[in-house]
């Protein structure tokens, strides 16, 4: 508690502005003065709490969700997900076609929108970005998503033609996403840093980013999308600590928490100065499995672990409720399939450990990112569960820089417990994990199937394929899947509007308004 009160009080001096006098009052020093003129309007500004630092702040260069929470107030992309329904609709393009092969596609893009550096929009901008995130030696993290473009026509200065060496059914998705942010050429050519100084057409200007502390956006005035955004300043408190989050919430220091966690909703509930906005949320829950490990290669041990963890105990108390999966895809998703072949079963997981040999004399180093309390709090009940059937688990928190360099990229870990954001299609979800991905799993047969259905067009003939690849994945479990989790989301009452894009939980200011 004592540490709770201190990191509280931190954030209280990081949120105060500080007021520096210069001389004596007017009336101390007797002279006479001239009637003040009306005061200029109050600047509006939504504080939101940030659980931790993005790893970059350059689209195609990573793969963090936050980098894309934060990012998606920057910049724009040709098409985007429509903010109720998620269907894909027009952005910085203000029409497409697709030729009767789907070999082709046009974007028309909009006339008059302006990049934060002053730059216009042409299309030259689109096609140095889509090479840029194409570029996989120029270290885009996201090359793979574009790999049936075999080449991008620019006709003129507001058409965008992409040719296709293969049908690629999942590429509108693709470019909506937040990696395919569109760049301005003049700072692409002349190699601006991305990372830590992004520059886009978005509704919110970049101004700094002081890791640990804050990362602070302001209005873009010239924004495309008229009488958007209403909020002048966006300032994001990067604060680990959930505890200090709520606290900073009903104090009255942050207007949103965009989590919160399970314990803190009685006093969110109890203060009449907030609310919950309550919503499922696109995360795909799971303990990942390192397959490399020579024991979890096993699939005895991965069927082992499936049948020693209580699934719903697990969503109700560390993600405050939610809806179990049995594959890797979301819950609400259209291409959901559900075949569960692992129920808890403590006993099963026991005899299945003993004919593997696997003993407590194993141990297996589960890592966690220090920053979402809700998967550290998940973690140990993972634990504690993986104990009771003789296993010997041990913790580590990292940071999620860390998490993400490490565990993500690098995959140094045996378990681990994150939440997959949703995709805009079921490629960008399923994606690589036939393949390996950071489990470092191998079925060339789910790998086949994923492939095909990329290059399949049509609902009706695509969800029979991943039907197919996620019955594998289910069956081979690389995941404990747990489930799609219940979102709280603690805002202040002044606060309204505030939008979470569908499938891909991104923060989306544009329609906030602060009274």
């Amino acid at each position: 508690m004592k540490k709770m009160i201190i990191a509280a009080i931190v954030i209280m001096l990081l949120l105060v502005p500080a007021f520096i006098f210069a001389g004596g009052s007017q009336e101390a020093s007797g002279t006479k003065t001239e009637k003040a003129a009306p005061a200029a309007k109050k600047p509006s500004v939504l504080k939101f709490a940030l659980p931790g630092n993005p790893d970059s702040l350059d689209p195609p260069m990573t793969a963090g969700t936050l980098t894309f929470q934060v990012d998606k107030s920057i910049y724009d992309t040709l098409v985007e997900p429509d903010k109720d329904s998620g269907k894909i609709v027009p952005a910085l393009a203000e029409s497409w076609s697709v030729s009767d092969d789907y070999l082709k596609y046009t974007f028309k893009l909009r006339k008059n929108v302006k990049f934060h550096n002053g730059d216009m929009l042409t299309s030259a901008d689109v096609k140095a970005t889509l090479e840029r995130i194409m570029d996989e030696a120029g270290g885009s993290v996201q090359s793979k998503g574009l790999k049936a473009v075999a080449s991008i026509e620019t006709p003129d200065e507001y058409t965008v033609v992409l040719n296709l060496s293969q049908v690629n059914a999942p590429l509108l998705g693709f470019l909506a996403s937040g990696w395919c942010a569109i760049l301005p050429k003049s700072l692409i050519d002349a190699g601006h840093n991305f990372d830590s100084a992004p520059v886009g057409t978005g509704p919110y200007k970049f101004v700094e980013w002081v890791r640990d502390n804050r990362i602070v956006l302001e209005k873009n005035h010239e924004y495309w999308m008229p009488g958007l955004p209403s909020v002048d300043k966006i300032e994001m408190y990067i604060i680990p600590e959930t505890s200090v989050q709520v606290q900073s919430l009903l104090a009255g220091q942050v207007d949103i928490v965009f989590i919160v966690d399970t314990d803190s909703i009685p006093m969110i509930e109890a203060n009449p100065d907030v609310y919950l906005q309550e919503s499922l949320t696109s995360l795909i829950l799971v303990m990942a499995m390192n397959c490399e490990n020579p024991y979890l290669s096993d699939i005895r041990v991965r069927q082992a672990m499936n049948y020693a963890i209580d699934k719903q105990k697990i969503l109700d108390i560390a993600y405050g409720g939610g809806e179990i999966i049995n594959t890797f895809m979301d819950r609400s998703n259209a291409y959901y399939f559900d075949k569960e072949y692992y129920t808890y079963n403590p006993e099963k997981a026991k005899a299945l450990l003993k004919e593997a040999g696997v003993g407590s004399d194993v141990e297996f180093e589960m890592f966690l990112p220090q920053n979402y309390a809700l998967h550290v709090t998940a973690g140990e009940m993972y634990q504690e569960m993986l104990s009771d059937v003789g296993l010997n688990v041990k913790i580590q928190l990292v940071d999620w820089s860390t998490w993400i360099s490490d565990v993500y990229s690098g995959g140094k870990y045996d378990l681990t417990v994150i939440g997959h954001t949703g995709k805009l299609d079921p490629d960008g979800t399923l994606n690589g994990y036939g393949a390996g991905k950071y489990v470092k799993w191998q079925n060339a047969e789910a790998a086949a199937l994923l492939k095909e259905a990329a290059m399949t067009v049509g609902y009706d003939k695509r969800k029979p394929l991943y039907d197919k690849a996620l019955d594998i994945m289910a069956k081979e479990v690389p995941f404990v899947y747990l489930g799609s989790s219940n979102r709280q989301t603690g805002i202040r009452n002044n606060v309204q509007g505030f939008v979470i894009t569908p499938s891909l939980d991104t923060f989306d200011f544009r329609w906030t308004v602060v009274k």
